[in-house]
């Protein structure tokens, strides 16, 4: 077949900051490339052009998503392409270092590049001798590579190294070949993320600043002091997708609870998340209730900050998407998912409520600060004063947060999951800076700090 621009449909999880690839092989068949256990997306792509999965391709085992790869498999009779060193507990085509998979015209070939894991597969995709484009998941990726740390910090060192050589492989492509990395631009697998998704080797060969060190030592330097935190779910998710996770038979659903019905799950351990807006929560939420607005970074949050053994009940505002919440939550494992209930029943029932100030940067005069965002964030510039804990980090450490505090992030999504957390742990007296550190700056006319 002749291979077009428009045979590759890249699938954007801007939550997550990762690319899935649709491949279109030119007979009613696709390839996909590190598909998520969430398929609304691939679904629509490949109904939108008549295409059935044959093969559903993973670089590696994800730290920060469930694989769709057994779900393609049961629904479309998809064959699962991973890496043979991963050892998967589930029927695959198991592949080593230069396999190669016949798509039907094309072809696909493995190339091993460790160092975001150990396992880690490139896909390496041939039209005859041409190489048209190379899946690289976590290896080169735009601007930089992908951590390596998620083996643990003793590890991070020596598969930073197999890192190096894996990039230097690959680079050794001619440099019109396609790089179609899987982490980008807001992944917490990224290091640091880049705002272009997609790339060529020639032009990472001329522009990635990891590609132009010296030496290995240098490289390792670099790479391993440009890593933050990430969420703590990854050290879960890995395993899981060795094993594979649970394939559904329909799609799942969230049930509609009654005050009663929460009331009980609550007498049995069940956590309460409200994934309203900022201004509903503020405004009236249930006691003990984790504020984490439905929105594309739902995900990360939930499994940051939550347990993934315990039963969860949502709140819900009237309208918003119970497919997109229920699917955030299985696409990262959590699948303990009681149900929702609106504000409005809970009230209706005699439920109690609780409040939180929502303070404009005009308000919150001379009040002290908590900055919640990554470190990163904070060091580039804060509220003067302004004391920065990690929203990650908060549950660990509400004792250094200051009594009375404005909790500030961004925009204040973050800022009233903060709050919300530190209510739970006793804290009264708190407000919510709506808006940033760049609000602040406009009302008070003076200027950001930068630094710890």
């Amino acid at each position: 077949m002749g291979f077009a621009d428009d045979h590759l449909i890249p699938l954007v999880d801007e939550g997550l900051g990762n690319s899935a690839y649709l491949v279109d092989l030119g007979d009613g068949r696709a390839l996909a490339v590190d598909a998520s256990r969430d398929l609304r997306a691939l679904r629509t792509a490949a109904e939108r052009r008549g295409l059935s999965v044959a093969y559903a391709a993973d670089t590696h085992l994800h730290a920060d998503f469930l694989t769709g790869a057994l779900q393609l498999a049961a629904d479309d009779g998809a064959m699962v392409l991973a890496s043979a060193a991963g050892h998967r507990a589930f029927p695959h085509t198991a592949l080593a270092d230069g396999d190669e998979t016949d798509l039907g015209g094309l072809t696909l070939r493995a190339l091993a590049t460790p160092g975001h894991t150990d396992e880690h597969l490139s896909f390496l995709l041939l039209d005859g001798t041409r190489e048209l484009g190379v899946f690289t998941g976590g290896s080169l990726i735009v601007g930089s590579a992908a951590r390596t740390d998620l083996l643990g910090a003793e590890r991070a060192d020596e598969l930073a190294r197999a890192q190096y050589h894996s990039l230097r492989r690959l680079t050794r492509l001619p440099d019109a070949t396609a790089v179609w990395p899987t982490h980008g631009a807001g992944s917490f697998c990224s290091a640091p993320p880049g705002a272009e998704r997609t790339t060529t080797i020639g032009a990472q060969r001329r522009a990635n600043a990891l590609l132009a060190v010296p030496d290995e030592d240098t490289f390792v330097r670099q790479l391993l002091g440009s890593l933050g935190s990430y969420p703590a779910y990854f050290d879960r998710l890995g395993e899981i997708n060795r094993r594979g996770p649970a394939v559904f038979d329909a799609a799942p659903t969230l049930a509609a609870l009654s005050a009663a019905e929460t009331r009980q799950l609550l007498g049995e351990g069940a956590q309460i998340i409200d994934v309203r807006p900022v201004t509903d929560f503020a405004q009236g939420h249930m006691p003990g209730a984790i504020s984490i607005p439905l929105r594309d970074q739902f995900a990360t949050w939930l499994g940051w900050l939550l347990p993934d053994d315990t039963p969860l009940v949502f709140v819900t505002a009237p309208g918003q998407d119970l497919a997109e919440l229920t699917w955030q939550a299985l696409k990262i494992g959590y699948e303990r998912l009681a149900g929702h209930l609106e504000m409005a029943a809970w009230q209706a029932d005699g439920g109690e409520q609780r409040t939180v100030d929502l303070l404009t940067a005009d308000r919150i005069a001379d009040r002290s600060v908590l900055d919640i965002r990554q470190r990163a964030e904070h060091v580039a510039e804060h509220i003067p004063g302004a004391v920065g804990i990690e929203l990650g980090e908060l549950s660990a450490r509400t004792d250094e947060a200051p009594a009375g505090a404005v909790i500030a992030c961004g925009h204040g999504e973050r800022a009233m999951t903060a709050a919300s957390l530190l209510a739970r742990a006793g804290h009264d007296d708190l407000a919510v800076l709506d808006g940033g550190p760049a609000d602040w700056a406009k009302a008070t006319g003076r200027a950001l700090e930068a630094g710890e």
